[in-house]
């Protein structure tokens, strides 16, 4: 009599076991999934100080998912009050919209050949003078794609 009273425990607990294991093997799995590598592009800056201009250039290199990458600028190292958020149009601390592959209506990706362009509002400091050292770090999956310097 006692030995059918075990079974259905000794199940329940090859059960709860056989779960606990399946469980942790799918966490660790997925913990040690590796990430998408980072993306690496050539990129080049040029600032107008007259009209607080900032173009950036991709020259060659893997193609840019813009709704993944984000900028990082600093003027004579520096970083702006408000960094511009890929894509926008009308953002804090910027004039109007961007140009390129940063406006929304520009499309989905940066790629070699495309330039976009910002501009700098008066709100957002430090402003761009004649002199400055404009620099521009782009960041896609969580590391830098590529970084420019230029002087205004």
């Amino acid at each position: 009599m006692t030995d059918r009273a075990i079974a259905p425990v000794l199940a329940t607990a090859s059960l709860l076991a056989i779960t606990v294991v399946l469980g942790s093997t799918v966490a660790l799995l997925a913990i040690g999934a590796p990430a998408d590598p980072t993306p690496t592009a050539s990129i080049s800056v040029g600032a107008d100080a007259a009209d607080d201009r900032i173009v950036l250039e991709h020259h060659g290199g893997d193609v840019l998912d813009v709704s993944e990458i984000r900028l990082r600028v600093t003027v004579d190292g520096t970083p702006l009050d408000e960094q511009p958020p890929v894509p926008f149009f009308a953002a804090d601390g910027f004039r109007g919209g961007p140009t390129g592959p940063f406006n929304p209506k520009g499309g989905t990706t940066w790629s070699a050949g495309d330039a976009a362009a910002f501009r700098v509002a008066s709100t957002n400091a430090p402003g761009i003078d004649d002199g400055d050292r404009v620099r521009v770090e782009v960041y896609a999956n969580g590391g830098l794609v590529g970084s420019a310097t230029a002087t205004a």
